[in-house]
């Protein structure tokens, strides 16, 4: 049984020591005989983007010229024709994934910082006979340090020594090309680096005439007008594409003959729950190999691709969306689908704007899958119902919403102790110290409150305090008796003895208007009237019908204005 080794990304490294390695080789034949010149190839995070290309790297380039016992054994060494392709290319091997600084500056000079380091790695070319004294005193001086007035072109020169050098062109494999401008669109420097990486990506694989292939790889497909407005050379393989379906991620089958080597075969249905879900062109059943290896290494379930990153773009668009995403999320966490279309090239303009623009984000990130296709017949526009990828994700987004009420600053917990024992003054203090707390953080970065609707906010602000409750069903803007509630709140299993005497609640918002007759001049009457809804409107019609007994049911009705609240109760 092969050593698994966790977190290990260098193809030279597993091969050397044995380890578990899944054999994706056929992707250096795929790619290579495609012939494209540029390849972006996007897929989620911890899929393997960067084994591939270090693969790929120890196959073409002439620096693995004496390793071909790296790949004996393996799919790509079946065929004389690789056999005598491999370790022949000087090939350009560069990762932006540590570009992850909160200001522009710092970023592009992280960016020239890398390239200077792939200079040095080349320093050999100093002593080349087939430069002139001239090309190298330039690479000297780029050697020490790359300034912004000669990083645009620094990838290109470096192709035209290597290729002057060796007599063929070069390779270029660029690693998580979208990790700076994801970082800058979430720290506010976006149109700086856009700026910045079209000027290097046109001089890099545009008018790169040493150029013999190049493939850049990321999690999603950046608009083109963005940063590839220049390139007419490019081939974009997105999780929607055919190509290469199965060399990123694990296959059903190859997780299954994992799991008989790893004595864990009797675990495949919970294996299919937990990691399970996601789908590559017209092959389904693809499995996340990071939560596969981690789960063959430790021999428990765990939701392990969840919690290697912070998840912080989707967070933030989630948390500060307005509260139909909010609403779209709690269907999601409860099997619930969204039906929307989908545009793969992420425009992070349109995320400002646009909250549906989130679901292609969740989409290309892996959160969610495609569950059903519909094509309108004349215009062939395809919708996309979409559901939740597998348990992991679900676990992530429910604890990823707990973490945003679980400051300790903050009394949420106690609030919803106070709600469901009726304690209504305690409510009143505690919604009153959160509105204190959270309105502003709630109500910065991407959207000025005067866009906000302060029914949404409020909405939001209390369903997410309702999501954190794991023995309740939350639902939201539901039908029942003659309109729609705001929120109901029902124990999910009251067959538990111990569960079988919850509470269940009705909750109404109503905004205090001071144009409103005479009989709501206060909170208090705007609350009495939110509680009066509940009852002309019969919104207990849907919990009575589930067997839950009037008496177990408490409304709640808020009145709200600005940071102030008051929260009335009946039975």
């Amino acid at each position: 049984m092969r050593t698994i080794s966790i977190g290990a990304q260098g193809f030279e490294f597993l091969r050397e020591n044995d380890c578990f390695y899944v054999d994706k080789t056929d992707f250096i034949r795929e790619w290579w005989e495609y012939k494209d010149i540029v390849t972006l190839i996007t897929r989620p995070r911890r899929f393997g983007k960067t084994l591939n290309m270090d693969t790929l790297n120890c196959f073409f380039s002439n620096k693995y010229a004496d390793r071909a016992d790296l790949f004996e054994g393996l799919n790509i060494w079946k065929e004389e024709k690789y056999r005598k392709l491999q370790g022949t290319y000087p090939v350009i091997f560069l990762s932006f994934a540590s570009v992850k600084e909160t200001k522009f500056e710092a970023a592009a000079h992280r960016i020239m910082d890398l390239i200077c380091n792939l200079y040095e790695q080349y320093d050999f070319l100093l002593d080349s006979d087939q430069l002139s004294e001239t090309r190298k005193e330039k690479y000297r001086q780029r050697c020490r340090k790359i300034e912004e007035s000669t990083v645009a072109d620094s990838l290109n020169f470096l192709s035209e020594m290597l290729q002057l050098h060796f007599s063929r062109r070069v390779i270029i494999l660029l690693d998580e090309y979208d990790t700076p401008l994801q970082e800058a669109y979430v720290s506010g420097y976006w149109e700086e680096m856009v700026a910045f990486i079209r000027s290097l990506f046109n001089a890099a694989f545009k008018t790169n005439t040493h150029l013999e292939r190049a493939i850049m790889t990321g999690i999603t497909r950046v608009s083109k007008e963005s940063i590839f407005s220049d390139l007419n050379n490019l081939e974009v393989v997105t999780t929607t594409s055919e190509k290469y379906a199965t060399a990123f991620g694990f296959t059903e089958e190859e997780v299954f003959a994992s799991m008989e080597e790893f004595g864990l075969a009797n675990q495949k249905e919970l294996v299919k729950k937990w990691y399970d879900g996601f789908t590559f062109g017209d092959v389904t059943d693809i499995y996340n190999p990071w939560s596969i290896t981690k789960y063959l290494d430790k021999k428990r379930f765990a939701p392990y691709w969840a919690n290697t990153s912070s998840n912080s773009l989707i967070g933030l668009l989630i948390r500060h969306g307005e509260i139909e995403v909010k609403q779209t999320m709690e269907n999601l966490l409860h099997g619930g689908f969204v039906e929307t279309m989908i545009d793969e090239e992420i425009i992070f303009k349109q995320l400002d704007s646009d909250d549906d623009a989130i679901w292609s984000l969740m989409m290309a990130s892996g959160y969610l899958k495609i569950i059903d296709i519909t094509e309108e017949p004349e215009t062939f526009r395809r919708t996309y119902r979409l559901t939740l990828t597998n348990l992991e994700v679900k676990i992530m987004f429910e604890d990823l919403i707990a973490d945003w009420f679980a400051a300790p600053e903050i009394p949420y917990n106690r609030f919803l102790r106070a709600m469901q024992t009726a304690n209504l003054r305690e409510m009143n203090i505690y919604m009153n110290e959160i509105l204190l707390e959270m309105v502003s953080s709630f109500d910065t970065t991407k959207r000025p409150s005067e866009k906000l609707h302060p029914e949404r906010f409020y909405h939001g602000l209390v369903l997410g305090l309702m999501a954190t409750e794991r023995k309740y069903e939350v639902r939201s803007n539901g039908e029942s008796g003659y309109g729609r509630y705001d929120i109901t709140m029902v124990p999910k299993d009251t067959a538990r003895e111990k569960d079988k005497n919850l509470p269940s609640f009705v909750i109404e918002f109503k905004l205090f208007n001071p144009d409103a007759p005479d009989y709501e001049k206060t909170l208090e009457d705007t609350a009495r009237r939110a509680l009066e809804q509940i009852e002309e409107k019969a919104y207990d019609t849907a919990i009575l019908s589930r067997g839950i007994t009037k008496e177990q049911i408490y409304h709640y009705g808020f009145g709200f204005e600005g940071k102030k609240v008051y929260i009335g109760m009946d039975r």
